[in-house]
């Protein structure tokens, strides 16, 4: 235990115990023994009520109570302002309410508490934006804190974004800037069939993202009237906000290498976290093209993994069992490697010169 919380325990203890003996001797009821003996078992029980405290509040950091202390200060403002706007109410009315004593003053009451609850609760909400400071001296957590994820309108218009929302993995992180939002509702109203029909589902996702209790989705009405290109727009509010942006635009990761922004592409996560496949493992492919090597084959699986088969070019749109031989990462993602099932022995024109040939060239060539 910390040698300093030792002593300002040992401290308080002292001083609880004296002070309320001093007290109960002093009082003129009752022998000044007796007095004695029940001030310094009040003293022990209170200097244990004490430490009660700190263990409940142990958790709590400094920053979390100048923010608590804050949140008070600012309800309390706010209580005493509803109450005496309702005084001023009832002073310059010129009906006259009938209103009993305890009745009045149940509402201050309520008013009053409703005012301090509001309040405090609005500053812990607003917490990650309100610094405590004195002039020229800005006082932030020492640790490093998790970056706000700024979206754009292509992640709007992936629905794998719902998906990573419930995971609860962007939790309290994720804000979607007003101009964002005008630019989609303003292609709703004018754009082409095609950008309507985008637009709406990227509305439609967003709303769902609001169903999110758990999400808590923000909004920054922060703007910039004089900037037109909405990429230029949310780089510069990811660097106002010192924020990363998710986008599923690769050309928007370009872009950021040179201005210095960090993204976070949809489809480089979805990439990795693709299950990967063991050597050795059966899989069943459908056969769409011819490889680059003799009899070789390629498909792809459901979320879009290239897989080259060899001695799958003579099963040329059919679904064929194959084996697992490799799997390898590329710029473009991930492929895989297979012999088919039912090909036994070497394999043709298959060696490690032709799995860096496939690395090499972009897959859109099949």
């Amino acid at each position: 235990m910390n040698l300093t919380l030792v002593f300002s325990r040992i401290f308080f203890f002292i001083l609880s115990v004296f002070f309320i003996t001093i007290y109960m001797v002093g009082s003129t009821i009752g022998d000044v023994t007796i007095n004695a003996a029940i001030g310094i078992i009040i003293g022990v029980v209170f200097a244990f009520l004490l430490f009660g405290f700190d263990i409940l509040f142990r958790r709590f950091n400094l920053r979390s109570f100048n923010i608590a202390i804050i949140g008070l200060f600012i309800g309390y403002l706010m209580g005493q302002a509803l109450v005496l706007i309702l005084n001023t109410i009832l002073q310059i009315s010129s009906k006259t309410f009938i209103l009993t004593p305890q009745f009045l003053e149940i509402t201050k009451i309520a008013l009053f508490l409703f005012g301090l609850y509001l309040g405090t609760l609005m500053t812990i909400k607003a917490s990650d934006e309100l610094y405590v400071s004195i002039p020229f001296v800005k006082f932030t957590a020492i640790a490093q804190k998790k970056k706000d994820l700024l979206i754009d309108s292509s992640i709007l218009a992936d629905s794998r974004i719902i998906d990573l929302a419930s995971s609860g993995l962007v939790d309290h992180h994720l804000v979607i800037p007003r101009f964002t939002i005008k630019e989609l509702y303003a292609q709703v109203e004018m754009g082409e069939e095609q950008s309507k029909v985008k637009a709406k589902r990227c509305i439609e996702t967003l709303k769902k993202l609001e169903d999110i209790s758990a999400l808590e989705l923000r909004y920054n009405d922060t703007d910039f009237p004089e900037i037109k290109d909405q990429t230029s727009k949310l780089f510069r509010l990811a660097r106002l906000l010192d924020a990363n942006i998710l986008t599923a635009d690769i050309s928007r990761v370009q872009s950021a290498s040179i201005e210095g922004i960090k993204i976070i592409n949809l489809h480089t996560l979805s990439n990795a976290l693709k299950p990967l496949m063991q050597a050795g493992e059966q899989i069943k492919i459908k056969i769409q093209r011819y490889g680059k090597e003799p009899r070789q084959g390629v498909g792809y699986l459901e979320d879009g993994t290239m897989v080259v088969v060899n001695g799958g070019g003579d099963f040329i749109g059919e679904v064929i069992d194959a084996q697992v031989l490799s799997v390898k990462h590329t710029s473009s993602g991930r492929m895989i490697f297979c012999n088919a099932f039912d090909h036994e022995g070497s394999i043709d024109g298959y060696d490690d010169q032709s799995e860096e040939q496939y690395e090499e060239e972009p897959d859109d060539e099949y």
